[in-house]
């Protein structure tokens, strides 16, 4: 399992590759990636911390995207509904998909104290959870794990 988020890497890259990938995503399955849309997703790839949704309202409002709630919302359902981003629920607010066009189990590591978070790939079905599961003869959809902690550099900080 490895996680995505607290290493350094060439985010311009970063930002662009996934982009692109949302792009393309969207032409294949005839989906409609509007300029509130990417942008959003622009703006969530910015930060590899969470964002709510009046952050991301606040900076569409700036920029003549759109000023009420549902401006927001309905963009960052979409990108979910999509696999470009996840809710975090510990935060109530969104992040965008590091593993953007693969189907995956994500777990998100979250910092409290700067708030950062990295997704890390995950098998549900595996270790004690799946056992867990198959013994009481249930079948695994969907998992969201978020575990609290202190990032490397929060840590080193600390």
């Amino acid at each position: 399992m490895s996680a995505i988020g607290f290493e350094p890497h060439d985010h311009r890259s970063c930002v662009h590759d996934a982009l692109e990938k949302a792009e393309s995503h969207c032409a294949e399955k005839g989906l409609r990636l509007t300029p509130v849309r990417r942008r959003t997703l622009e703006l969530l790839l910015a930060e590899h911390r969470a964002m709510g949704a009046y952050d991301i309202l606040k900076v569409l409002a700036e920029e003549g995207l759109g000023t009420q709630p549902p401006v927001a919302y309905r963009a960052l359902d979409f990108l979910v509904k999509s696999g470009f981003a996840h809710k975090i629920e510990a935060l109530n607010a969104y992040i965008a998909c590091a593993h953007l066009g693969s189907d995956h189990s994500p777990a998100f590591l979250i910092c409290r104290t700067c708030k950062s978070v990295a997704e890390a790939d995950t098998a549900p079905t595996q270790g004690r959870l799946g056992e867990a599961a198959r013994a009481a003869g249930f079948k695994i959809e969907r998992t969201v794990v978020e575990a609290e902690g202190l990032c490397p550099e929060c840590r080193s900080a600390a």
